[in-house]
């Protein structure tokens, strides 16, 4: 995968790194070409030492040179040093015979420093050519490189060390850079990360970087064009499920009347008894179908909150759930006390009769189901307990994504919990699944406090 940041790490650092070592190329050579300019003056000042020495006699030259000047000039603590002075014709006037050969220059009185070999072992040698009256004369002095070499390896490490801390803290400075500049790409991804699945509302441009600034924009036009095929989508879907609702109550009733006129008919009951069970499906689902769509957190409207009595919603259902209670021998207990949330009452009517009919369903023949609606000390509180088989912890979250089943053997279309998830959102609730005291599962939705308007919105 192709990183924005070792990209940016990699156009910067490298070129940055280059420069740097070049510079430390130039900085070594600055560094000991002066140094080289100062041992080579000071083996010419040696050179020059000896010229006042030198004097023309009856056409020959002369040096007057005692043994303890030579051995003044010779001093040295590291290194070997090496003399020779040399007539027009070679001959050696004063210093070492075995000094090397001395080159002629073109011009008189001008150190010439080179590279060159004495005794096996190399030397820095300056030769100065000069006049004593009308005879020519080769001074030559020469030295070991050893301490040339120990300066030039102190300067070489010297700069190495240098380099390397300022090649670390270069590598530093350019990553701390380019992780802030990623900030912001780090701060969008954090903020998506924490979006709800069906949240599709735009990205804040605010304080957003220019150079971000178009992928924002485009992101918001494709969030805009999903969010509004999603709406036509659950449009669609609630006009279909509302246009179905009134047919098939029709079917049901046409069908309830046929199996009263029919019941001497034992087929022919049985058959019309299969196909009430299977509208009643059909009428269940479709009721689902309505409730998911009214409960979408994008077709939520705050302004049809008002103060609701949740006892009395529950209140209402009690003799439907009842009824299929005692399909299943099921005791059906309801310990209801007065509590007061901030809701739409289609909304909580929907979330109330799919956790009871959750319970119902899950519950074995002969089990219990309770119903309680309590006003807790942080809000309010309704929950359902049933004596099924229990939710495992892994499958905690997952019952709440749409057509998620435990069971495929129990009638259900998967649709349940999510409405129920989607409809405490919308009611910033929150719902809780833990373990019943004897087995089974409790479902809690915990209702923040409501903000109490006038009396006239309280509903009766």
């Amino acid at each position: 995968m192709n990183s924005i940041r070792i990209n940016l790490l990699k156009w910067l650092i490298v070129p940055l790194l280059l420069v740097n070592f070049i510079g430390a190329g130039l900085s070594y050579w600055l560094a000991w070409i002066p140094a080289q300019i100062a041992f080579d003056q000071s083996l010419a000042d040696a050179g020059w030492a000896m010229v006042p020495r030198l004097q023309e006699k009856d056409g020959q030259v002369d040096i007057n040179l005692s043994k303890q000047a030579e051995q003044v000039l010779r001093v040295d603590h590291f290194d070997a040093i090496y003399l020779v002075v040399r007539s027009g014709d070679g001959k050696l006037l004063a210093g070492d015979a075995d000094f090397p050969p001395l080159p002629r220059q073109k011009l008189f009185n001008e150190p010439s420093p080179y590279d060159g070999q004495m005794r096996g072992e190399p030397v820095r040698i300056v030769a100065l050519q000069t006049m004593i009256g009308q005879q020519p004369v080769f001074i030559g002095v020469a030295e070991t490189l050893r301490k040339r070499n120990h300066i030039r390896s102190v300067i070489f490490l010297a700069l190495s060390l240098l380099e390397a801390v300022l090649a670390i803290m270069l590598v530093a400075t350019i990553w701390f850079a380019v992780s802030k500049g990623l900030l912001p790409l780090k701060k969008m991804q954090i903020d998506l990360n924490l979006r709800d699945h069906d949240d599709l509302s735009a990205v804040a441009e605010d304080n957003v970087p220019l150079e971000l600034g178009p992928v924002v924009s485009a992101m918001n036009g494709l969030l805009n064009k999903v969010q509004i095929g999603a709406k036509k989508q659950q449009n669609f879907l609630a006009n279909v499920a509302h246009q179905l609702r009134t047919p098939l109550a029709g079917f049901r009733t046409q069908l309830e009347w046929l199996l009263q006129k029919y019941t001497n008919e034992p087929e022919t009951a049985h058959s019309i008894k299969l196909m009430v069970s299977s509208t009643e499906r059909m009428i269940r689902q479709t009721n689902q179908l309505l409730a998911l769509a009214r409960a979408e957190p994008t077709k939520f409207e705050k302004d049809r909150l008002e103060v609701i009595e949740l006892n009395k919603l529950v209140e209402e259902s009690i003799q439907h759930f009842v009824e299929e209670a005692d399909k299943k021998s099921i005791d059906l207990g309801f310990n209801l006390e007065t509590t007061r949330v901030m809701g739409d009452q289609f909304l909580l009517r929907d979330l109330i009769d799919n956790l009871i009919d959750n319970a119902i369903r899950y519950s074995p023949p002969k089990g219990t189901v309770t119903v309680n609606t309590i006003q807790g000390k942080d809000g309010g509180i309704f929950s359902v307990e049933d004596s099924g088989p229990g939710i495992a912890s892994a499958e905690q979250e997952l019952i709440f994504n749409r057509f998620y089943r435990i069971d495929d053997n129990i009638a259900g279309n998967g649709l349940g919990l999510a409405i129920v998830r989607d409809i405490t959102n919308d009611h910033g609730a929150r719902i809780s699944v833990d373990p019943g005291a004897v087995g089974g599962t409790i479902f809690a939705v915990h209702f923040p406090f409501p903000i109490l308007g006038t009396p006239t919105k309280l509903r009766p």
